[in-house]
């Protein structure tokens, strides 16, 4: 059994295959409406959150199946001090998949050592956030046509921006990627991101405070917000939470085609979404995977692809084994159909 906690747990061609599933889930998404039928969803969020675990819910039931769990850890046993260890134990009782969000780095991962069902971790802390990069890649792919040799610029809080650094992670396993990191000095990408993804694949990088002089060079940009609950002094985060805004003057500068995706929430009124490309899309997708008894595993993905500004919710999927993955859904995907059963990697373990 393998969880989605890192998105380096995805290699390039499990992650190709997986987007290429969500295009032609989204061509038609009817023959997936009732994949996931009494199969049950988790949502544990130890964090408040809005659209990420409205987006993993709505898929899910999307999918045919069924939603249980928490909004935040108020209303759990974890206010009467119960550990997440033994709280996945028991929910391992009642779902067959679980989402978690924690505000501490590292709890999904815990949780995951004790489960006995798939965990996907929802954002930890400061840390990652590898469900809402599945949709960053499908987004820039989409808008971009590929995700191999494009300058993109990250700007804002890559200190504690947990979208940056799963994102980041995930874009350095395709060749000829350039990244600009654009933050104040306090809020500079971690040295263990560097170390862990873009030092191992040789990526070309660069780190300023310039957004300005390098909009005109970008092909991709990916705005954050200060986070006002990763600050532990509140004069610190007053002082750096304004520095950058981009506006429309800003856009000017930059490619046409340049698209802007931002995580969400916005902290200052004239803050742009989107420009140039007036029409974007807004995408929530899930990967519903499970056990079978037997052991056969079944993956799952429900597309919906609305009309909007260029943003990106946060939303779950999960990828689990690599050979015996799609066997299950053969029989609702003309092409898979025709190609046979799918091998996406090594063998399943």
């Amino acid at each position: 059994m393998r969880h989605l906690i890192d998105p380096l747990d995805f290699t390039q061609q499990e992650i190709t295959t997986l987007l290429d599933l969500a295009d032609r889930i989204h061509d038609d998404p009817a023959a997936y409406q009732d994949v996931a039928t009494h199969k049950k969803l988790a949502t544990l969020f130890y964090e408040p959150s809005t659209r990420t675990r409205l987006s993993f819910e709505a898929a899910m039931l999307n999918l045919g199946g069924h939603v249980l769990g928490f909004p935040s850890e108020n209303v759990s046993s974890a206010s009467k001090g119960e550990s997440v260890a033994d709280t996945i134990r028991v929910v391992s009782c009642y779902a067959d998949i679980v989402a978690m969000r924690h505000p501490k780095e590292g709890a999904p991962l815990r949780a995951s050592l004790s489960a006995r069902v798939p965990v996907i971790n929802a954002g930890d802390g400061g840390h990652a956030h590898p469900s809402q990069t599945m949709i960053d890649l499908m987004t820039i792919r989409q808008r971009k046509g590929r995700l191999d040799h494009l300058t993109i610029g990250f700007c804002g809080d890559l200190k504690f921006g947990r979208t940056v650094h799963s994102l980041t992670a995930a874009l350095s396993q395709f060749e000829g990627n350039r990244f600009v990191f654009i933050s104040p000095e306090d809020l500079r990408l971690p040295q263990y991101v560097k170390n862990e993804s873009l030092e191992p694949t040789h990526q070309i990088y660069k780190e300023t405070a310039d957004l300005e002089a390098e909009l005109p060079h970008l092909d991709v940009l990916y705005m954050t917000r200060i986070q006002q609950e990763r600050f532990f002094n509140e004069e610190e985060y007053l002082r750096l939470k304004g520095c950058y805004q981009l506006d429309e003057a800003l856009l000017q500068k930059a490619p046409q085609d340049m698209p802007v995706l931002h995580p969400l929430r916005r902290i200052a009124v004239h803050f742009m979404f989107m420009s140039q490309a007036a029409v974007g899309r807004r995408l929530r997708f899930i990967l519903r995977i499970w056990d079978d008894f037997g052991g056969e595993l079944a993956a799952f993905i429900a597309a919906e692809v609305r009309q909007g500004v260029k943003i990106h919710s946060g939303i779950p999927q999960l990828l689990d084994r690599l050979r015996r993955i799609f066997n299950r859904i053969i029989h609702l995907d003309g092409d898979m159909a025709a190609a046979g059963k799918i091998s996406i990697g090594s063998e399943a373990v």
